[in-house]
């Protein structure tokens, strides 16, 4: 199963994440963005959408 992380050393936390795919990322009080589910179903199309138009390449989508 694949699963997207984030880099918590590269997100400048600038939030284009969450504005793609906001039923996976989210910014965090932290400034950092963060993976809130671990139900991928059916949202592989927005989570690619994030890797591909994140400035910092901080975000992954592989096999676990």
């Amino acid at each position: 199963m694949k699963i997207p992380k984030v880099d918590p050393n590269k997100c400048s936390g600038c939030g284009n994440c969450e504005a793609i795919c906001p039923e996976v990322f989210e910014l965090g009080d932290d400034d950092q963005s963060h993976v809130i589910t671990n139900d991928f179903g059916g949202l592989e199309a927005c989570i690619e959408a994030a890797v591909e138009n994140c400035p910092e390449d901080a975000i992954t989508y592989e096999e676990e």
